[in-house]
């Protein structure tokens, strides 16, 4: 029997915002599927799109998580008790609400978002503040390789979901302020599978500090846990 999702959310306030939010974006899907047509043929032989588009192709996109995917990054989040997480790619923050309910549940903390897209990053400032949930999360407007160079603190949890040949550096960058036991969620690695190559490479290679597989999420996300340090 399917259930839905958001009933790991105690929250009534916080599911009715999100239901609007996936509403949204599954009414948007056609869309989405129309401007990825021409490059379907690349993506089937396995080659790099190199990037879903640009900027303005997207400015009104969700390309949100879905519903699974947004509550298994919940009960993550609270599984690890986290209170400080990173999350690369706001858009009209869907993924941020998810987790900004875990750190508040967690018993206080805060998101780190990014968003290229000012007027996204203010989309996602409302649905946060609708939800109650504004002062669990804050939205870095910019390119996220300027905007999480400082100030994270220790990160438990980071959501790995902006463009896909940006995921490896950001990945990079944030990684020093990963705790041990961390876990990184990347989403769409099995839809961009040539883009993400080298990603799931690096979480692949014991020697960059990562435990990591492929879960059957959205043709396949990736879940990499930081490894301790190895002595010596």
């Amino acid at each position: 029997m399917k259930t839905d999702p958001l009933t790991v959310l105690p929250d009534e306030r916080v599911r009715a915002v999100l239901r609007r939010l996936h509403d949204e974006a599954d009414r948007q899907v056609p869309r989405v599927l129309l401007h990825f047509l021409p490059k379907l043929p690349r993506m089937l032989l396995g080659r790099r799109v190199d990037a879903p588009g640009t900027e303005r192709d997207f400015a009104d996109k969700y390309i949100a998580i879905e519903r699974d995917q947004g509550a298994f990054c919940y009960l993550t989040a609270r599984a690890l008790h986290a209170r400080t997480i990173v999350e690369f790619g706001t858009s009209f923050g869907v993924s941020t609400l998810w987790l900004a309910a875990a750190v508040r549940d967690n018993g206080g903390g805060r998101v780190i978002g990014t968003e290229l897209v000012p007027e996204k990053a203010r989309r996602a400032q409302a649905n946060l503040e609708e939800a109650g949930l504004a002062s669990f999360a804050e939205i870095r407007v910019g390119d996220a390789m300027e905007t999480l160079q400082a100030d994270l603190g220790d990160v438990d949890f980071m959501l790995n979901d902006g463009f896909p040949l940006r995921a490896l550096d950001v990945l990079k960058l944030v990684a020093p302020a990963l705790r041990p036991g961390a876990v990184v969620v990347t989403d769409n690695v099995g839809v961009f599978k040539a883009d993400y190559r080298d990603y799931v490479a690096y979480v692949r290679d014991p020697r960059h500090g990562f435990a990591s597989m492929t879960i059957p999420f959205r043709a396949g996300t990736e879940y990499s846990v930081r490894q301790p340090a190895r002595p010596g």
